[in-house]
Formats: C-alpha cells, sequence, structure tokens
C-alpha cells in the first residue's frame, strides 16, 4: 500500500465508481482496478462489492476511507510543514465551491491567491451547498464555499461575497422595463439554465417546486457566460449572479431585472471544520481568499 493507491481508493469510494475514481486518480481503469484488486489480496478480504452500475463500501473498505482521509491528511500538514522551510515544495488542496462562486468573485480572487503561491495547487470542484458542507464536515475536503442559506452546522466559517440572484432578458423582453420581478413571473415564461447536475440549476429548481411550479426549459447550457449570450439574442429568460450579469450586460446588450424574491439574497461564505486544524497550504488558500474577496470582509479573529 502506498499514498497512491490511499488517494485512489478515496476517489473510487466517494465516486461511487472504480471508472469514475481512476478518472480522478488520473490513472487508467486498468491501473487503477488493479492496485484495488492488489489492496484485496493483500489483506485477505473485500473492499468493495462491485455492482452494474458501480460499486459500494463493504465494512473494511469503510474503514479505510476512514483512516486513509486521517493518514493523507496528516501528510498534507508535514508537506505544509516542511514547505514553509523549503524552496519548491508543491502544496494541493481541494475546494469545493457552488455555481455562485464559480460564476461570480471566485475566479478573479483565487487567481489572485494561485500568482501569490505558485507552491499551492488547488483541486476546484462545484457542487451544492448542502453536498459540500456534508463533504467539509466529513472530511472530504478541506474548505468549502457555500451559500449560507444552508444549515452550517459546527463549521467554521468566513465572509466571502455577498450574492444576489437576478433575472435577465433580451432588451425587447416584456419584462425588460421592470425594475424588480417575483420568480414566480419568471417561471411564466421559457427559460434558459445551466445543464442537470449545477448547484445553481437544483437551487432554482428547489425554489420552484415551493412554489408548485415547474421551469420550462427552452435549452440547458454547460455555463453562466452562454446562458448570458443565448438570452441576449431571445432564447428566453434567466436567472444568474448578480456579478455574471454585470460581467456581460454592456457587451451583449443585457437587461438585468431583480428578483424581489428574499431568497435571492445570499451571502458565500468559506467553511471548514476547524481552521486550527488545516493544513499549512489549506490556510494560506483560506487567507489568500478572504483577502481577495470582492467585498473584502474584515479577517476573521480565528485567521490571526
Amino acid at each position: 500500500m502506498d499514498l497512491t493507491d490511499l488517494s485512489l481508493f478515496l476517489a473510487v469510494a466517494e465516486a461511487g465508481s472504480i471508472t469514475r475514481g481512476a478518472k480522478r486518480a488520473h490513472l487508467s481503469l486498468a491501473a487503477a482496478s488493479e492496485r484495488i484488486h492488489g489492496l484485496e489480496e493483500e489483506w485477505g478480504v473485500l473492499l468493495l462489492e462491485r455492482r452494474g452500475r458501480g460499486v459500494r463500501l463493504t465494512p473494511a473498505g469503510d474503514s479505510l476511507v476512514q483512516h486513509a482521509r486521517a493518514v493523507l491528511l496528516q501528510v498534507e500538514h508535514l508537506r505544509g510543514a516542511i514547505g514553509l522551510h523549503a524552496q519548491g515544495l508543491q502544496g494541493r488542496v481541494r475546494l469545493l465551491c457552488n455555481t455562485a462562486a464559480l460564476s461570480g468573485g471566485l475566479p478573479e480572487a483565487l487567481g489572485a491567491f494561485l500568482a501569490r503561491h505558485p507552491h499551492v495547487d488547488v483541486d476546484l470542484e462545484e457542487r451544492t451547498s448542502q453536498d459540500i458542507v456534508q463533504a467539509v464536515a466529513g472530511g472530504r475536503a478541506e474548505v468549502g464555499l457555500v451559500a449560507d442559506t444552508v444549515e452550517l452546522g459546527a463549521l467554521e466559517t468566513f465572509s466571502f461575497q455577498v450574492d444576489r440572484l437576478v433575472g435577465i432578458t433580451a432588451p425587447g423582453h416584456r419584462l425588460a422595463t421592470r425594475r424588480a420581478v417575483s420568480f414566480a413571473e419568471v417561471l411564466d415564461e421559457p427559460f434558459v439554465g445551466l445543464s442537470e447536475g449545477s448547484a445553481l440549476q437544483e437551487h432554482l429548481e428547489s425554489q420552484a417546486a415551493r412554489l408548485g411550479r415547474p421551469l420550462r426549459y427552452r435549452v440547458r447550457l454547460r455555463g453562466v457566460e452562454e446562458i448570458c449570450r443565448v438570452v441576449a439574442l431571445g432564447g428566453g429568460v434567466g436567472v444568474v449572479p448578480r456579478t455574471a450579469a454585470s460581467r456581460w450586460r454592456r457587451s451583449l446588450s443585457l437587461r438585468v431585472v431583480a428578483l424581489e424574491d428574499a431568497w435571492a439574497q445570499r451571502q458565500l461564505t468559506l467553511c471548514v471544520r476547524r481552521y486550527a486544524g488545516l493544513s499549512p497550504f489549506a490556510r494560506l488558500l483560506v487567507d489568500g481568499l478572504q483577502a481577495a474577496a470582492p467585498s473584502a470582509p474584515p479577517r476573521s479573529p480565528l485567521a490571526g
């Protein structure tokens, strides 16, 4: 067993599939299968139950996952501690974020951090806020960036950015001259949304479900910029973060309309299990993102 085995097994466990886990670990399917089979043969115990559409952890596999997370976190702590005294030692931090952060102020803040800290790499993955909270609480990621509309439990939090969702339309649309509309009015229109699995789209669908009405999709796209382009040409209406709408409003002649609903305004928040228990590289990331945050909040006393 080596660190590659542990990283691979964690990836497979989280993905629920050897194929997807191998892809996350940057290994071929054949190499990943051979490594996992080698672990099972060495210990004489089944770690995964193979099923038609994926795998499930056995009790032994679940135990391995818990210990593998602890071992890999300790390795990151060690690399961070040595990295403070060494030249060129690379560290890696896993950061989970929601759609609003990814299409809002995170890219600029992350770019500033990476330029300032060339020895730190970041594994960035988009998830729903609820999934992120569970992953951070469960030790599957060190840092998360979520909307404060979810229950954060005992996680320690740091302000990042105020996020407001807005409606967007083409210039000639009937809602284009309105200063504000309700989400219920948006549901009357053909909708341009994000692809299935998007954190933002799942949030909008849950709000539509509360109103007892479906979103009527004309098309679903992979990114917020693509939504803005299609909407600007009259393809329907959309709901996106205000920062994204402001970015493309002039170049695409978009009309931006405020949403009246209280849930449309959220605080984007960095969350960790315990700041003092983070690896040195993860602490650098939390501090760096806070310093470069669009809203420039005061540093938390925990980060001092």
